[in-house]
C-alpha cells in the first residue's frame, strides 16, 4: 500500500525526477528552475512507498471562464506514476485524493491537458474543447475577404508586455468559455519566457499590438520566429510560430494576420492550438492558403459538484429535464435530478420521474462548457434518450456564441 500525502516543498527536486522519468524528458536548467518555481506555487500530492515518491500530481490554482461565470477550478498537472507501481491503484489513489481536495474546497469543476486521451474519462473528465493547428502559406500576401483595421501596430517589449497584454487577456476571457486564468509567474515564466521549452531554435518572445498610443490595445498577437534553414538539401522557409492572436473585432484580427504572415525572411505561420471557428477560416479569401492542419482534444473538464456547476453557468434556452447521472468516482452526484434552466437561472434537485436522458458525468463534463453537443453523443451510443427531443433541448441551452476553447496547456 502506497501513502497518499501532501508533497512537501523540499520534494519539488524528487517531483520533478519522476515527472521527467515517467516523461522521457531531460530539460536544460533554466527550464527545471522555472517548473521548480511553478510547482512551489501548486497544491501537491504525493504517493509515497516507504521513502520512495512513487507518484505525484499538482493542481493551479486557477479560475476557468464558463458560459455566464467565472468558476474556481484547479488545474491538474505534473501527474506521474513511477514505472514500477504502475497498475497498482496509484493514479486512483492521487485522483481520489485531489477530488475530495476539490470538493472540500467548494470548487465545482477540475481541468486538466491530457497526455494520453484513454486515462482521464473513466475519472469522470470529459473532453470539453478542441484546438486546431492553422497554417498560412505566407510566401505570398495573405489574400483577405475583410478590410485590416489600419490602426497604428506597435512591437511591445517583452519586459513590458505583461502590463500591456495582460488585462487585455484578461478581460477577453469572459467572451469565451473554457479559458484559465494567468497568474503573472505564469505569464513571465511560459508565455513571455526568453526561451521556448520545446524549441531552442525559436527566437524570444515578440509582441505587436494595435491601436493609438494613447489608447487602449485592441488586440494584440504573440509569436516567435526561426529562420530559413538553408543547409538542408530542401530549403525549409522561416517560420513564424503564432502563440496566441487576441483581437476585439475581425477587422483587427485580419490586421494582426496580415502583419504576421508579411514578415521578411519567413514563408509560413503556424498557430497551435486556435479555435476551431476561428474568425480566420473565414475572412481568408483563400482557404488553399489557410489551412486546418491538425484537430484535438484540449482541455477536459470534470464536474466535481454537478448540481452547483449546472447552477452557475448561464443558459442559451428554456429547458426542463430529468438527468440519470452516473458518477462512479463521486456517488453524491449520481441519481436522476430535474434541470430547469433559462435565460433566468437554473435549478437542479432530485427527481422520482422518469428519466429524460441516462448519461455519465464524463459525457455531461464534455457538453458543459456548450462545445459538445449531446446529439451527437446520443448518435454515438453514450448518451441514451429516454425521451425524444431531449437531447436537443439540452443543446439548445447550453448553446453558447461561440465555441470554448483555450490554448492554455497546463
Amino acid at each position: 500500500m502506497v501513502d497518499i500525502r501532501e508533497v512537501p516543498e523540499s520534494d519539488i527536486d524528487r517531483a520533478l525526477e519522476l515527472a521527467y522519468l515517467v516523461f522521457h524528458d531531460r530539460p536544460e536548467k533554466e527550464v527545471r528552475d522555472r517548473h521548480h518555481s511553478l510547482l512551489a506555487s501548486c497544491d501537491r500530492i504525493g504517493a509515497y512507498d516507504g521513502a520512495a515518491l512513487v507518484g505525484f500530481m499538482a493542481a493551479h490554482d486557477f479560475r476557468l471562464s464558463v458560459p455566464g461565470a467565472d468558476l474556481p477550478c484547479p488545474g491538474l498537472t505534473f501527474v506521474s506514476v513511477a514505472p514500477t507501481h504502475r497498475r497498482r491503484g496509484v493514479l486512483t489513489a492521487l485522483m481520489a485524493e485531489m477530488l475530495r481536495r476539490t470538493a472540500a474546497a467548494e470548487s465545482p469543476i477540475a481541468a486538466l491537458w491530457a497526455s494520453e486521451a484513454a486515462i482521464y474519462g473513466r475519472f469522470g473528465y470529459g473532453s470539453a474543447t478542441t484546438g486546431a493547428t492553422i497554417e498560412i502559406d505566407s510566401t505570398r500576401p495573405l489574400a483577405l475577404r475583410i478590410a485590416p483595421d489600419r490602426r497604428p501596430l506597435r512591437l511591445v517589449d517583452p519586459q513590458e508586455a505583461l502590463a500591456v497584454i495582460g488585462p487585455f487577456h484578461e478581460a477577453a476571457r469572459a467572451g469565451r468559455a473554457g479559458r484559465p486564468t494567468r497568474s503573472a509567474q505564469r505569464w513571465c515564466e511560459e508565455w513571455l519566457a526568453e526561451q521556448d521549452e520545446e524549441d531552442e531554435e525559436l527566437s524570444p518572445p515578440r509582441i505587436i499590438v494595435l491601436g493609438e498610443a494613447d489608447e487602449p490595445i485592441a488586440g494584440y498577437v504573440l509569436y516567435r520566429t526561426k529562420p530559413e534553414d538553408g543547409a538542408a538539401a530542401v530549403r525549409v522557409p522561416g517560420l513564424v510560430r503564432v502563440d496566441e492572436l487576441e483581437a476585439d473585432t475581425p477587422a483587427v484580427a485580419a490586421a494582426l494576420w496580415e502583419c504576421v504572415a508579411s514578415l521578411d525572411l519567413t514563408g509560413k505561420v503556424c498557430a497551435w492550438g486556435r479555435p476551431v471557428d476561428d474568425p480566420l477560416l473565414h475572412f481568408a479569401a483563400d482557404r488553399d492558403q489557410v489551412r486546418v492542419t491538425a484537430q484535438f482534444p484540449a482541455l477536459w473538464v470534470r464536474l466535481v459538484d454537478v448540481g452547483a456547476a449546472l447552477t452557475a453557468r448561464s443558459w442559451a434556452a428554456p429547458v426542463e429535464l430529468v438527468l440519470e447521472v452516473h458518477d462512479v468516482r463521486l456517488p453524491a452526484n449520481a441519481g436522476r435530478f430535474r434541470l430547469k434552466a433559462g435565460p433566468d437561472g437554473a435549478t437542479y434537485d432530485h427527481a422520482d420521474s422518469a428519466a429524460d436522458l441516462s448519461l455519465d458525468v464524463r459525457e455531461l463534463a464534455a457538453c458543459y462548457l456548450g462545445g459538445t453537443r449531446a446529439g451527437e453523443l446520443v448518435a454515438a451510443g453514450l448518451v441514451r434518450e429516454r425521451t425524444p427531443g431531449a437531447a436537443a433541448a439540452l443543446d439548445a441551452a447550453l448553446r453558447t456564441p461561440v465555441l470554448p476553447h483555450t490554448g492554455d496547456e497546463f
